[in-house]
C-alpha cells in the first residue's frame, strides 16, 4: 500500500517537473515570445516644427511727444483733463498773449508803412522814366528813383516776415497737442512762469494703441539662427508675436515683428527686435515687462518624441529605447533641446520610421526581449498575467 502511494506521489512530482521544465523553456525562448514584456511604441516620423523663442521684452510707446513751451510767458488757464485722450491740435495750455498781441500789431502796422511809402517810391520811377527818355531829367535822377522803389519793395518784404512772425508767436501763446495719445499729469499749473528754453517739459502726450515691445534677443543666439537660415537647417518662421504678461496670463492680441536693430548693445550683449501690438483697451501701458513668444525658424527636418519616452544620463544626454527588427530594446542616445508641447523636438539619433518605446520602459535593458504594440492600444502594458518574471528579477 506504501509502495503504490510512494509511486504515485513520485510519478505526479516528476509531471510537475516536466511541465515547469517546458514553461520555463518555452519563455526564455527568444523573438519576443509571450514571456517578454509588452512595450507601447510610436512610428517617428519627420516634420515641420517650429523654433520657438520665449524673450523678454518691455512696452513702449508707439509715439511720444513732450509738449513744451515755444515762448516766454505766465501760463492763464490749462485746458485738458489730466490722463484724458487728446486730439493733435487740442489746445492744453493758455499762455497769457498781450504782449504778442501787441508785436502783432506793431508789425501790422509798419508792413502798411512800408507798403505806402513802397508805393510812392514806385510811382515816382514811373513819372520819371519818360523824362529820362527825353533827358528832360538827369539820367542819375531816374536810376536813383528805380533804387528807391526796390528798397521800398524790400521793406515790404522784411515787414510781412515780421508780421508773420509775431503772428506765430502769437499763436505759440496758446500750446497744442502735437500729437493724438493719452496725456499725462501736468507740470505747469495756472501762473506758473514758462520760456521756451527751459528744459523741463510741460506734461507728455503717449499714443498707445498700437504699442511696441522692444524685445531683447542675444547676439549669439541671433548669429546661430541666421548661420542656420543659411545653412538650410531651417527656413524663416512667422512674424506673428504672442506675450504673456506679467500676471502669467496671455495678452488676447497677436502682434507681429517689425524690425531688427542694426547694433547690438555693448552692456547686455543684445539686440534689440521690436514688434507692434493692437492696444484698444489700452491693457498695455509704456514700461511693462512682458514675456514674447514667436517663431523665428522652422525645422523641417525634426521629430517630435513625447516627453515620458526620453531619458536623460547622468551627464545631461538623452536617449531612448527602439525596437529594432528582432524585436529587442535597444538603447539610443539622440540630440533634443527643446520642447514643444508635451513633445521633445529631436534633431538627431533617429532615423524617420523607427519605433520608439513610449510606455513600459522602466524596467528596460539593453537587448532585452520585448512586444511591441502600438502605444494607442487598449491592450495591457507589462509582463503578461501568469507569466514567467523578467530576466534578472
Amino acid at each position: 500500500m506504501l509502495d503504490k502511494r510512494s509511486l504515485l506521489l513520485a510519478g505526479t512530482l516528476c509531471a510537475t517537473l516536466l511541465s515547469l521544465g517546458a514553461c520555463t523553456n518555452k519563455d526564455e525562448s527568444g523573438g519576443g515570445g509571450r514571456g517578454a514584456p509588452q512595450v507601447g511604441y510610436i512610428v517617428v516620423r519627420q516634420e515641420a516644427v517650429p523654433v520657438t523663442s520665449e524673450l523678454g521684452g518691455r512696452t513702449v510707446a508707439f509715439e511720444t511727444s513732450e509738449v513744451r513751451p515755444q515762448v516766454t510767458g505766465l501760463i492763464r488757464r490749462r485746458l485738458f483733463t489730466e490722463g484724458s485722450l487728446v486730439r493733435a491740435g487740442q489746445p492744453l495750455y493758455q499762455i497769457d498773449p498781450s504782449l504778442y498781441q501787441a508785436a502783432a500789431d506793431q508789425a501790422n502796422a509798419n508792413l502798411a508803412s512800408a507798403r505806402a511809402s513802397a508805393q510812392a517810391a514806385e510811382e515816382r520811377a514811373r513819372r520819371l522814366e519818360p523824362l529820362a527818355k527825353m533827358q528832360a531829367v538827369a539820367e542819375q535822377d531816374y536810376t536813383d528813383a528805380l533804387a528807391q522803389a526796390r528798397m521800398a519793395r524790400a521793406a515790404v518784404a522784411q515787414n510781412g516776415a515780421a508780421l508773420e512772425t509775431a503772428r506765430i508767436n502769437l499763436r505759440f501763446a496758446t500750446i497744442t497737442a502735437p500729437i493724438s495719445g493719452q496725456i499725462g499729469r501736468s507740470i505747469a499749473t495756472p501762473g506758473a512762469l514758462v520760456s521756451a528754453s527751459q528744459a523741463a517739459p510741460l506734461t507728455t502726450i503717449q499714443q498707445l494703441d498700437p504699442i511696441y515691445v522692444d524685445i531683447q534677443q542675444s547676439s549669439a543666439d541671433l548669429i546661430r539662427l541666421r548661420r542656420a537660415l543659411d545653412n538650410g537647417g531651417v527656413t524663416r518662421g512667422s512674424t506673428a508675436v504672442r506675450l504673456k504678461l506679467e500676471d502669467g496670463s496671455s495678452y488676447g492680441l497677436v502682434g507681429s515683428v517689425q524690425f531688427s536693430d542694426v547694433t547690438v548693445n555693448a552692456a547686455t550683449g543684445t539686440v534689440t527686435l521690436r514688434a507692434r501690438f493692437p492696444n484698444p483697451d489700452g491693457l498695455l501701458l509704456p514700461g511693462m515687462f512682458v514675456t514674447a513668444l514667436f517663431e523665428q525658424a522652422i525645422n523641417p527636418t525634426a521629430m517630435l518624441v513625447p516627453q515620458p519616452a526620453v531619458q536623460r544620463d547622468f551627464d545631461g544626454s538623452a536617449f531612448v529605447y527602439v525596437v529594432d527588427k528582432g524585436n529587442k530594446a535597444i538603447r539610443r542616445k539622440i540630440v533634443a533641446d527643446r520642447t514643444s508641447g508635451a513633445n521633445w523636438v529631436v534633431t538627431g539619433g533617429l532615423k524617420p520610421g523607427e519605433r520608439v518605446i513610449t510606455q513600459g520602459i522602466g524596467t528596460l535593458k539593453q537587448g532585452a526581449d520585448v512586444r511591441p504594440v502600438p502605444a494607442d492600444s487598449a491592450q495591457r502594458l507589462g509582463a503578461p498575467k501568469g507569466g514567467a518574471p523578467a530576466k534578472g528579477k
